[in-house]
């Protein structure tokens, strides 16, 4: 089912942008279990588009691990940040409010991106609060997500970076202070969410140190994680079954750090 995350009108929202106000897609599982794990599930795309392999597949790879999972159609280009921060923000808090209704542990609510939708993800992970005092009732619940899950993820629009990426997030011209904000490594807090990060070597769109540099900086604040950097495999594989059977153990890997987590 699918869910406008803003009853009253899309934060940020501009109808000349053509692009439909902000929706998750609910993959709720029905096992008789009380109190799920879910994850939240952000597409990559280059902040260009939302590619569907890397979205409803991983879904039904979590639902078949009896974790619900919803994914987020946050805005991309010529949406500008802060509109798909504000996106993956509201879908937390919007999952969180509404746990008992999807039957949802709200000590349990994850975050998951490919790519551009890896970035997203390392802010939303980064940037987050333990509620506002304005905004509606949903806004006054944590969007502080449980634990994030970056796959070949643009973390970085400092050093390593995707081009494209930042250029359709913040625009070409220079930007000190946001190039800042928005790179993950710079911003990992003391009381940041454990991670499961991973890579390919052999990634020639987003260099593997976007990885091995968000690693080292959870390392310098002693958050747990778990990190795989395969040595073969591309870039966008999503669950990479039939690209590379080798890298495609990923998903496998993060099931089981789920599951380590308690999900």
């Amino acid at each position: 089912m699918e869910y406008k995350l803003w009853e009253n009108g899309t934060a940020l929202y501009n109808h000349e942008y053509g692009q439909p106000e902000t929706t998750v897609v609910s993959y709720l599982c029905d096992n008789g279990k009380s109190n799920n794990g879910c994850v939240i599930i952000c597409p990559g795309g280059g902040y260009h588009h939302r590619a569907y392999h890397e979205g409803e597949p991983i879904a039904h790879l979590l639902n078949k691990a009896g974790i619900s999972a919803f994914v987020l159609n946050y805005r991309v280009a010529p949406y500008k940040h802060p509109a798909p921060l504000y996106d993956a923000q509201r879908a937390i808090r919007f999952v969180r409010y509404n746990a008992e209704k999807f039957n949802i542990d709200p000590n349990k609510i994850g975050i998951l991106g490919f790519s551009a939708g890896g970035h997203l993800t390392s802010t939303a992970c980064t940037l987050y609060d333990y509620g506002k005092q304005d905004g509606d009732e949903i806004d006054k619940v944590s969007c502080r997500p449980d634990v994030g899950i970056l796959c070949y993820a643009v973390i970085s629009f400092l050093n390593y970076m995707h081009t494209g990426s930042r250029n359709n997030l913040i625009g070409q011209e220079e930007n000190v202070a946001l190039d800042n904000l928005l790179s993950g490594e710079m911003n990992v807090r003391s009381d940041c969410p454990p991670m499961f990060l991973w890579h390919t070597f052999a990634d020639a769109s987003v260099p593997v140190e976007n990885t091995i540099n968000m690693s080292l900086a959870l390392c310098k604040k002693k958050i747990p994680h778990e990190m795989h950097i395969f040595p073969t495999g591309g870039h966008g594989m999503g669950l990479a079954h039939d690209k590379d059977a080798h890298a495609a153990q990923w998903s496998e890997l993060m099931i089981n750090w789920l599951k380590l987590n308690n999900f």
